[in-house]
């Protein structure tokens, strides 16, 4: 396989966040009353929970988020209000690891159902290996370095960018809805099944619009697409693997000019909500262009699409030219 290793930081999980609904009073005005209301109230952490809790749960539930557009998730701290009406929800919409602050309000909470996603699909260690353009053989040998030294490396998060892991997290959640919501079980299923389809056309999209491309490999600010990057047999080549906004070493920027020779990359992606400086120097001192590729740990007026599947299809076409489709 052609996609190098790479450990995801916590600080890489970088800038980002979840569509406009801030703290929890959405779930009602009267916070007393927020796991009493008509619907299924379910609190999602960060952005792709909360568009799966809607594509699932439709009209039955109402669907609230914990962290506000431009936050950044990882570093995402609770109220004290925001961590009380959680515990009055119905269920609650996770990904552990990601936010070490929700891990906590959530093993404390009294909340029945709590849906962690990353137990619906297999996370994975994309080791970082930030200077391994030796090949797979001298990152190998460096991964097992960084496991001794350092015990073990955390999994890669960002499970979502993979819309075949999305899709299995998906029918996991559905079935939890179905579980503490007995009486919508037949909509959940059905809003599942339709929200699967989406997601194996995305799935299909990706495949067919990069199976012929003039180079495999793509540089990014930081190593966000290591799913994205396996499934569909590219090489994802980031440029800081820790805090995205710092500046490249000019030994790395010397390594990254001559794999970019090498390797036919024409582009250096950065993210909406980071700062550009970084891919700038880089594209600048290599004569490369710039683009945006979205993580999509949240949606903004910045964002190129109003949901998770437009977003999808936008870096889409954005790896496509870069990667030099045919």
């Amino acid at each position: 396989m052609n996609v190098r290793r790479r450990r995801i930081s916590g600080i890489a999980v970088t800038a980002a966040t979840a569509i406009g609904l801030g703290t929890l009073s959405a779930c009602s005005s009267d916070s007393s009353a927020a796991g009493n209301t008509d619907k299924f109230d379910v609190v999602a952490s960060f952005y792709p929970m909360e568009y799966l809790a809607e594509q699932i749960g439709g009209d039955h539930v109402n669907v609230t988020t914990l962290t506000e557009p431009g936050q950044e998730p990882h570093d995402l701290e609770l109220s004290a209000k925001q961590t009380a009406q959680m515990g009055e929800a119905d269920a609650v919409l996770y990904l552990k690891s990601l936010q070490p602050a929700v891990d906590e309000a959530i093993a404390q909470s009294d909340v029945k159902t709590k849906i962690d996603a990353a137990t619906l699909t297999k996370l994975e260690d994309h080791g970082n290996v930030e200077h391994d353009h030796g090949g797979e053989e001298h990152a190998d040998e460096h991964a097992e370095e960084e496991h001794s030294e350092g015990g073990e490396h955390s999994l890669d998060p960002h499970v979502w960018l993979d819309p075949v892991k999305y899709a299995e997290i998906a029918e996991g959640v559905a079935k939890s809805f179905e579980k503490a919501d007995p009486d919508h079980a037949d909509d959940y299923r059905k809003n599942a099944e339709a929200l699967a389809k989406k997601l194996s056309g995305l799935d299909t999209a990706y495949k067919d619009g990069l199976k012929t491309t003039a180079t495999k490999v793509f540089f990014t600010n930081h190593a966000a697409f290591g799913y994205l990057a396996e499934r569909y047999g590219l090489t994802q080549e980031a440029i800081n693997g820790l805090d995205p906004e710092s500046e490249p070493s000019p030994a790395r920027i010397k390594e990254l000019q001559e794999e970019a020779k090498a390797d036919g990359v024409t582009t250096v992606f950065y993210e909406t909500l980071v700062s550009d400086k970084t891919a700038k120097t880089l594209a600048k001192d290599a004569g490369l262009k710039t683009d945006v590729l979205d993580p999509l740990e949240g949606i903004t007026d910045k964002s190129k699409g109003d949901d998770y599947v437009a977003v999808m299809e936008s870096n889409l076409k954005a790896l496509q030219a870069a990667l030099g489709a045919k």
